[in-house]
């Protein structure tokens, strides 16, 4: 299971009033009414997402084309989100000291 099946799988029953919906599938070789619902979303390329009012309109064009997209509530957007930029951030270098330490003289 690829991560966002494994996202979307946690979607959360609760009402949120905005949507983010990812296109996740390409739109060569989809139906006609297809490629028109996701150019009513605003979706014209892969890895794009847009957010949308939470509406029976926008709910009834993703049921149309719910093998293609991937939808997100305000808060998994926002948590995944942090978490690719918390993924992204610099980390300190890292230091490696090639330099050996000198003998300590051990007159006992």
């Amino acid at each position: 299971m690829n991560a966002f099946k494994a996202f979307k799988a946690c979607v959360p029953v609760a009402w949120s009033p905005n949507l983010y919906i990812t296109l996740v599938r390409g739109i060569p070789g989809t139906r006609r009414l297809h490629r028109r619902t996701l150019e009513a979303l605003r979706l014209r390329k892969c890895n794009r997402t847009v957010m949308r009012w939470n509406t029976p309109t926008v709910r009834g064009m993703l049921q149309q084309v719910k093998r293609l997209v991937v939808i997100e509530t305000e808060e998994m957007h926002k948590a995944r989100k942090l978490k690719e930029t918390n993924h992204r951030a610099l980390r300190p270098p890292l230091v490696i000291n090639h330099v050996l330490p000198p003998p300590a003289n051990d007159s006992s």
